[in-house]
């Protein structure tokens, strides 16, 4: 059977969710039925069972998949059709069909900032928040510190008493549509490259900059 002309995946390393769903996607485009283990045959990755069932499931609660019919047999699996098709980006939902919002901000936030131009952290900040995810203005500040320093703003104009810098995006370096992400340990990781873009090193006192 000839593939749908559809577009079923997203560019760049991706997490086991966002794996997960172009299979289901996969699955549709070829009109055939979606179950976990056929999800988890298709996978690459060592991704448990346990966690496909969990999302599949997600997916059914949230509306996304629904069941073409019960089980006959205890064990037997369960076959979903694509419900709503919300495009490449996975839906993210955990397994009693609520969206998740956690690193909604960064997303927000990165999105934003190629629309803007030029902009300061809070300018960046309420134009990036939403009523379902406000984003702080010392969030912002920390997220163009670390993109300033791995080369993805530029300054546009420097800090000073009473004055805020001011940002642009340096359009060469926009990596994809995924934010790139600071660790813990206070390095910049960005999913669309796969690759750690800045480490802040500590100063000579051993101290942070």
């Amino acid at each position: 059977m000839s593939r749908k002309p559809v577009h079923l995946e997203a560019q760049g390393p991706k997490g086991d969710r966002q794996t997960m769903w172009e299979v289901v996607r996969r699955l549709h485009a070829d009109e055939l039925p979606i179950s976990a283990p056929e999800i988890r045959g298709q996978l690459s990755g060592a991704v448990p069972l346990g966690r496909v069932r969990d999302y599949v499931t997600g997916l059914e609660r949230a509306g996304y998949l629904a069941r073409l019919e019960e089980p006959r047999k205890n064990g037997e699996a369960v076959h979903y059709r694509l419900d709503r098709d919300v495009g490449v980006e996975a839906p993210r939902v955990n397994r009693d069909g609520r969206h998740v919002t956690q690193g909604l901000a960064r997303e927000q936030l990165w999105r934003t900032l190629k629309i803007l131009g030029d902009f300061s952290a809070a300018e960046l900040a309420d134009a990036a928040s939403t009523p379902a995810v406000r984003v702080a203005e010392p969030s912002a500040a920390e997220y163009c510190h670390f993109l300033e320093r791995a080369g993805y703003l530029r300054i546009t104009r420097q800090a000073s008493p009473g004055i805020a810098a001011r940002y642009r995006l340096v359009p060469s370096r926009w990596s994809g549509p995924r934010p790139p992400m600071i660790q813990r340990v206070k390095q910049l990781y960005d999913p669309n490259l796969g690759e750690v873009v800045y480490t802040r090193e500590p100063s000579a006192e051993g101290g942070a900059e």
